[in-house]
């Protein structure tokens, strides 16, 4: 749960191009990291960022902004969940 919560937390404030995301987590998958939490990584990462977060904040507000990004990392963190106990 922690790995699967890390990774969801660290995807959303990191900020890299698309292009670089897969060779980054297969990297880390090589050095030990699981799939699901590697899988709530690469979900979380695009989805948010810090300069994301600030755009949405100036359209939507700082209390939809919160939501947004709560449910993103308790939505990647099952997801992580869900795939690393099948795979």
């Amino acid at each position: 749960l922690f790995a699967n919560f890390f990774a969801s937390i660290a995807g959303a404030f990191m900020y890299f191009a698309t292009l670089t995301e897969v060779p980054i987590i297969k990297g880390l998958i090589a050095n030990g990291m699981g799939k699901g939490p590697a899988l709530a990584l690469l979900l979380a990462g695009p989805a948010l960022s810090l300069p994301n977060m600030l755009v949405i904040r100036s359209v939507i507000g700082t209390k939809k902004t919160l939501v947004f990004v709560s449910l993103v990392v308790v939505m990647a963190t099952i997801t992580g969940l869900i795939f690393g106990s099948l795979f």
